[in-house]
């Protein structure tokens, strides 16, 4: 029988374990073919899981042409409003932000999120504010030739929070037409629709269930040491004398949860506004109600219920492995 071997337990991909420095994920997103003029990423909310019937349509499983019933999460979709339009600038190493273009009209709960926003200045700051210039829509048409690329700045805010989420949203295609798109969404919402598709893969990143300060036993699995040393639940031997070191493949204690993953390919199986489908009688545990138009997403999602997660386009997409449902038949709550 051969000894247990687990060499370089702590994958470098994660290394350092360390907590993520805010809840709210930002995400890079690459412009693919066929998005030209549209929104490449969302933010959402995770609401609980539940099981979906249909059928699997995989020829390479054993339940092809069953009708099979698989996990899903639901993911509650809020209308997100644009209350700005962000233009970048070439630099030497990078991006720069040249610019925002305000809308006309904000939400109100912003204030919460940015005390300082759309507030009067004072004369002294207002003359020294006055040497940069501000922007609007209509001077990032006259000066296109000297930007790169646009973006959105949008706020979400579901039912359960007081003070939104602000992210910023990618746009697909040439400038000009991330251009047209943003005059065309500012001081507008943009819904879920409008950047996926059903049966569409997509990468989706949230930050972890914090689970806090553990040990070698939880964190890396390591095994427990027998009963008659003096110390069960810890690593026997953290590095040589000579050199006095201890290298980063040894397991140690440590923050273990809150941190930023990002899971690729997961598979959204269902967009609807009809909420009352998919909410259970007594509701989602820690959650409540479903209010608004909500998404599917194939199998389990990163992070605790109410935690915002970000969608976008998948980078990599590939063909779906395992179960493949044709559509959503029945919603079994």
């Amino acid at each position: 029988m051969s000894e247990y071997n687990a060499p370089r337990r702590g994958a470098l991909s994660f290394y350092p374990r360390v907590r993520a420095k805010k809840e709210t994920p930002s995400i890079t997103v690459v412009a693919l073919a066929g998005t030209e003029g549209k929104p490449l990423n969302v933010l959402c909310y995770k609401a609980g899981m539940i099981q979906v019937q249909g059928k699997n349509v995989h020829k390479a499983s054993p339940t092809f042409n069953h009708e099979i019933v698989a996990p899903a999460t639901v993911i509650e979709c809020p209308p997100m409003k644009v209350f700005a339009v962000r233009a970048y600038k070439k630099t030497e190493i990078g991006f720069d932000v040249l610019s925002d273009a305000l809308a006309e009209s904000s939400p109100k709960e912003l204030k919460r999120k940015m005390p300082n926003f759309m507030q009067k200045t004072s004369k002294k700051e207002s003359k020294e504010n006055s040497k940069e210039k501000s922007y609007s829509v209509e001077d990032f048409e006259k000066e296109i030739a000297n930007i790169d690329h646009f973006s959105l700045i949008v706020s979400v805010q579901p039912s359960f929070k007081k003070t939104p989420d602000v992210a910023e949203v990618f746009i697909g295609g040439t400038k000009e037409q991330q251009l047209a798109y943003a005059k065309e969404k500012l001081g507008k919402e943009v819904a879920i629709e409008e950047a996926f598709a059903e049966n569409e893969f997509l990468d989706i990143k949230a930050v972890t269930k914090g689970k806090g300060f553990q040990g070698p036993v939880k964190r890396f699995h390591v095994r427990s040491l027998r009963p008659k040393h003096k110390k069960s639940r810890v690593v026997g031997s953290i590095g040589p004398w000579h050199p006095h070191t201890v290298m980063y493949t040894v397991a140690r204690p440590g923050q273990m949860g809150y941190q930023n993953r990002t899971e690729v390919n997961k598979k959204i199986i269902k967009i609807s506004k009809t909420s009352e489908e998919v909410n259970p009688k007594e509701g989602f545990k820690n959650y409540g109600f479903v209010s608004g138009e909500y998404a599917l997403i194939f199998g389990s999602v990163a992070g605790p219920v109410k935690r915002c997660i970000a969608l976008r386009k998948s980078l990599r997409p590939k063909q779906q492995v395992g179960v493949q449902l044709e559509r959503v038949e029945k919603i079994l709550n």
